[in-house]
C-alpha cells in the first residue's frame, strides 16, 4: 500500500482518483510515499526517507525546495494548464478593473446610503469621476506564452485587441495554439514600447526574479497598465510605485498583495485568486494525483520539474522486477547497470534512459525478482542517486 501525505486540503474530486485499497492519504502520516501540497511552504520541511515523490497541485514549484529534492533522488511534479483557464478569466477581470475604476466606483456609491430618492440623481452626477478607456483596438503585451498566456492572448484578440506575444522559449505546442493575430514580438523592449496593456506569464526563477524594474518600466509607454498575476517576485514593488507616482503606469492590478501595495489608488491587489476556482482545483488535484500514481505503480515520470520525461507503455514483465534509478549524467553509468544485472544472471526485458541537465533517470526491466544484494550493489556504484525497484 501507498502512502500520500497532503499538505494542504486538496480537492476530493482528486483524492478519489486514489484505489482507496491501495492508498492511505491523510496529513499527519510519518512515512509517507508521496506528498501532495498545494502552497505550504516546504523549505523548511525534513521530509522522511521513505518519500519518493512531491506534487503540486498547481503550476509553480517556488514554495518547493526543488534542488534539494533532485540531489535526493526525489521527483517533483506540478500540473501545468490544470488552472490555465481560472488563472486567463482572472487576468481579463484585470484588464477591464484596470480600465474602468468599477471597484472605486462601488465603493463610493455606496458612500450615498441613506439618501433616499436622490440617490438616481446623485449617481449620474458622481458617474464622470469613473471614467475609463475601452479595451477594443488598444494594444496588449503578453509575455510568456505558455498555456495561460496563450489563452489570455487568444481571448485578448477576441475582445478586439492588438496582442503581441514574447517568449524566447515558446514551444511548438503553444506556437500552434495561438491565434494567427496574436504578432511576435522580437524583443521584449520593442513589446514594452507598443504596449498599452502589459501582463506577465513567466515562472519566477533567479533569471526573472524582480525583471520587470525601473529599467523596464522606462522602456513602456507613458500611461500603461500593468497586470501581474503570475508571481509576486517578478516585479519590484518600488519601482512600481515610483512609476505610478510620476504617471509612467496608470494602474497596476497584482494578484499579490503587499504592505506598500495596499495604500495606492492606483494599484488594485487581489488575495492570489488566480487558481481559486472549484474547476482549477479540481483539475489540478486529478492531474497531481494522476502524476503521483504513474510514477509509483510504474515509474513513469511527466510532468516534472526536475526529471526527464521518462515512460514505458508496457507493464511490469510477470513476476519480474521495474527498477527506477536516478543518476548524476555522466558517462558510462548504463553499462555499470548492465554489469552489475549481467553478473547477477539477470536478462534486461526492455530499458530506456532519459537525462535533463546533470540528472539521469533509467527503467529497466528484468523477467525475474531481483535481490537484495542486486539492488544493493545498484544502489552503491558511484552517481547513482536513488534505486526503486517496482515488483510485479
Amino acid at each position: 500500500m501507498f502512502k500520500i501525505q497532503t499538505l494542504n486540503k486538496i480537492s476530493s474530486v482528486g483524492l478519489n482518483e486514489f484505489p482507496r485499497d491501495d492508498y492511505e492519504i491523510a496529513s499527519t502520516l510519518l512515512e509517507p510515499d508521496a506528498i501532495l501540497v498545494r502552497s505550504q511552504d516546504m523549505h523548511t520541511m525534513k521530509l522522511s526517507e521513505t518519500v519518493k515523490a512531491v506534487a503540486r497541485a498547481g503550476a509553480g514549484t517556488n514554495n518547493i525546495p526543488v534542488p534539494e529534492l533532485t540531489s535526493k533522488g526525489i521527483v517533483v511534479f506540478n500540473t501545468p494548464g490544470a488552472n490555465a483557464n481560472a488563472v486567463k478569466e482572472l487576468v481579463v477581470l484585470a484588464l477591464l478593473v484596470s480600465s474602468r475604476p468599477v471597484i472605486a466606483a462601488n465603493t463610493w456609491v455606496k458612500t450615498l446610503t441613506g439618501r433616499g430618492d436622490e440617490i438616481p440623481d446623485l449617481a449620474e452626477k458622481g458617474k464622470s469621476q469613473f471614467e475609463g478607456p475601452e479595451l477594443k483596438g488598444k494594444t496588449l503585451g503578453v509575455i510568456g506564452l505558455g498555456a495561460i498566456g496563450a489563452m489570455v492572448a487568444n481571448t485578448a484578440v477576441d475582445l478586439g485587441m492588438e496582442v503581441i506575444g514574447y517568449d524566447p522559449f515558446l514551444s511548438v505546442a503553444a506556437a500552434w495554439s495561438l491565434d494567427r493575430q496574436v504578432r511576435h514580438a522580437e524583443t521584449l523592449d520593442a513589446l514594452l514600447s507598443k504596449s498599452d496593456y502589459i501582463t506577465i506569464h513567466t515562472p519566477q526563477t533567479d533569471d526573472t526574479k524582480g525583471f520587470i524594474n525601473a529599467e523596464k518600466i522606462r522602456a513602456m509607454k507613458n500611461g500603461v497598465r500593468l497586470i501581474n498575476i503570475a508571481r509576486g517576485g517578478l516585479v519590484v514593488n518600488t519601482d512600481i510605485l515610483a512609476a505610478i507616482q510620476n504617471g509612467k503606469i496608470a494602474s497596476f492590478v497584482t494578484d499579490f498583495a503587499a504592505e506598500e501595495l495596499l495604500d495606492n489608488p492606483r494599484i488594485i491587489c487581489f488575495p492570489h485568486l488566480g487558481a481559486s476556482t472549484p474547476e482549477a482545483e479540481d483539475n489540478c488535484a486529478k492531474m497531481a494525483v494522476e502524476e503521483l500514481r504513474a510514477y509509483l505503480e510504474t515509474g513513469c515520470v511527466y510532468n516534472s520539474v526536475n526529471f526527464p520525461k521518462c515512460c514505458v507503455d508496457d507493464p511490469i514483465p510477470p513476476e519480474g522486477t521495474r527498477m527506477c534509478i536516478s543518476n548524476k549524467n555522466v558517462p558510462g553509468m548504463v553499462a555499470k547497470f548492465t554489469t552489475v544485472l549481467g553478473n547477477a544472471g539477470l536478462n534486461i526485458n526492455r530499458m530506456i534512459n532519459q537525462n535533463r541537465g546533470d540528472l539521469a533517470y533509467n527503467i529497466i526491466d528484468v523477467d525475474t525478482h531481483i535481490p537484495e544484494e542486486t539492488l544493493r550493489m545498484l544502489a552503491t556504484i558511484e552517481n547513482v542517486i536513488k534505486v526503486r525497484p517496482i515488483f510485479a
